[in-house]
């Protein structure tokens, strides 16, 4: 294939440019709010989250946010790709809106677009927002770099400077999550990323320890519902730290401090992390590019891929609307999760 045809696929999607015409065409179906805006040498970059749904503040909600690291823009083309379809039955899906009446729905398609516009992991301060958050990890040495580090903004994986507040990306993220996930009955997010491994994970907290997270019966729950929906799903769901730890994850961190701020409130913090090691077995070329190590670049694959998470998106907003079904249990068998899941991630 000419490496014409293979950029055409990366650099021909023009992510940024696509959530303005979004924006455009949800007028009067969303509420679309600037998180913020991000300052670049040439231009301005705004954050925007997309709003459906519920204006109940008790109901449900599930968000989905991508491009959290800027090389990663398959998560953000994920996100698109399922709002485009979206827009569409808007206008004629007859059951929508009784779905819709049930929950309330978020988006954030990008929230680094500075990271994405410079083809950067990081921000445009070089800081990996997803090793920025004011939490430390243990048993994890501190010349392992990918877990997070202070040297230089020219090494990946960057903290930041430690005297300093978090970026002002994930200050953006930190107060859409606490305005719109902290109340109400139930709350779900997921966070679109690639680059490790060569199959599709779901992660859940922890990243900085391998202890187990205080949401693992809930999170159980939703793993045997997914098993019992689509038992030929094809995603591993499983803690982070079953893998690696790292400092500083922005997820880890929004988890405890809800517990914190309303502690009665379920809030499931979930990543997709897209197995791109797939992609680049079949196609080793896309090592000679840095977008390539994170993205399918043929474009069979990236159609594939565009239309191979609709339902996991699909299952998660359903499975929020209807979260009384499988997410409110009784004590004993609360304990029963919490056993199997002991079990199954945290045995060892």
């Amino acid at each position: 294939m000419a490496s014409s045809q293979i950029q055409k696929v990366i650099y021909g999607t023009h992510e940024l440019t696509q959530i303005e015409e979004l924006k455009k065409k949800f007028e009067g179906f969303a509420k679309i709010r600037t998180e913020a805006v991000v300052e670049t040498q040439k231009v301005s970059l705004p954050i925007y989250s997309f709003q459906f749904g519920s204006s109940d503040p008790q109901a449900p909600a599930i968000a989905f946010v991508g491009g959290i690291h800027g090389l990663e823009i398959i998560g953000t083309q994920v996100i698109l790709s399922y709002l485009e379809t979206f827009a569409e039955l808007l206008h004629w899906d007859e059951t929508l809106p009784a779905l819709l009446n049930k929950v309330r729905l978020y988006f954030i398609p990008c929230a680094n677009p500075g990271g994405m516009l410079l083809r950067s992991r990081a921000n445009p301060n070089g800081v990996d927002l997803m090793r920025n958050a004011p939490i430390q990890a243990t048993g994890i040495s501190p010349f392992f770099l990918i877990g997070g580090h202070r040297i230089s903004p020219r090494i990946p994986w960057y903290r930041g400077e430690k005297s300093q507040e978090m970026e002002l990306e994930n200050q953006a993220l930190e107060r859409f999550v606490r305005r719109e996930l902290f109340h109400g009955s139930f709350s779900l997010l997921l966070d679109l990323h690639s680059g490790f491994g060569n199959i599709d994970r779901i992660w859940f907290p922890y990243a900085h320890t391998s202890k187990p997270y205080p949401r693992i019966a809930e999170t159980m729950a939703l793993k045997k519902l997914l098993d019992r929906t689509y038992p030929h799903h094809v995603y591993a769901l499983e803690p982070q730290a079953l893998h690696y730890r790292a400092h500083g994850d922005f997820w880890d961190y929004m988890c405890l401090e809800q517990i914190k701020a309303t502690p009665t409130v379920p809030f499931i913090p979930l990543c997709l992390e897209l197995g791109s090691w797939a992609w680049i077995r079949k196609n080793p070329r896309q090592l000679l590019s840095a977008l390539g190590v994170f993205n399918p670049v043929v474009p069979h694959r990236h159609a594939r891929t565009l239309r191979r998470h609709l339902y996991l998106l699909n299952f998660l907003i359903q499975a929020s609307a209807s979260h009384k079904k499988w997410a409110v249990f009784s004590q004993e068998y609360r304990r029963s999760l919490e056993l199997e899941a002991q079990t199954l991630w945290h045995s060892d």
